[in-house]
């Protein structure tokens, strides 16, 4: 693992990046759950750590985990669609760059074998994660709990579907903390 990390983090595919590349990535082969996101964002990306942010904040809470536990590469993996800021668009950041997932999603995910729950954030992750329901809407995807989670991005961008979808945080969070605090006891 700690090889196929170094190479991750000496990656040059998006070289050409506004920022340029940084890859963000937490993993363990002990990791026990895994947050499918998207791509850092900018405050991430020049602090260095994924999530460290509002986004972050508010995904630690939904989580029930302490920012030791959520850093804490053996009990929790952070493995994003892109791993390096892809730039700002027009209505916040540009999707994840295309060529990072086929390069080293694979082989992280088969470095992994302890996950036991897979956090998919986005719509990009929900391709990769599960394909068949690309179709489906958000509030569809995250109602169904199991080992495959779809949560919406937990960016305060999102607080408007929040207050449309109260189910979520009344009949999804409860639960998912349990399963969370489960896995990591």
């Amino acid at each position: 693992m700690e090889q196929l990390l170094a190479e991750v983090r000496a990656c040059q595919i998006c070289t050409g990046l506004p920022l340029g590349p940084r890859a963000l990535v937490q993993a363990s082969a002990k990791a026990r759950i895994l947050i499918a996101g998207q791509a850092p964002g900018r405050v991430t990306h020049e602090k260095g750590v994924p999530f460290d942010d509002a986004s972050g904040n508010r995904l630690r809470d939904w989580l029930g985990l302490s920012r030791a536990q959520f850093y804490d590469a053996t009990r929790v993996a952070i493995v994003p669609m892109g791993f390096c800021f892809p730039g700002n668009g027009s209505s916040g950041d540009l999707p994840p760059r295309v060529e990072c997932a086929p390069q080293w999603r694979q082989r992280l995910l088969a470095a992994m074998p302890s996950i036991e729950q897979v956090l998919v954030i986005g719509r990009y992750a929900v391709a990769w994660h599960l394909p068949d329901a690309t179709s489906r809407s958000l509030a569809e995807l995250a109602r169904h709990a199991g080992p495959m989670q779809v949560l919406p991005h937990p960016s305060p961008r999102n607080t408007p579907w929040l207050r449309q979808n109260p189910w979520f945080e009344a009949d999804v969070l409860p639960p998912l903390r349990g399963r969370i605090a489960e896995l990591l006891a």
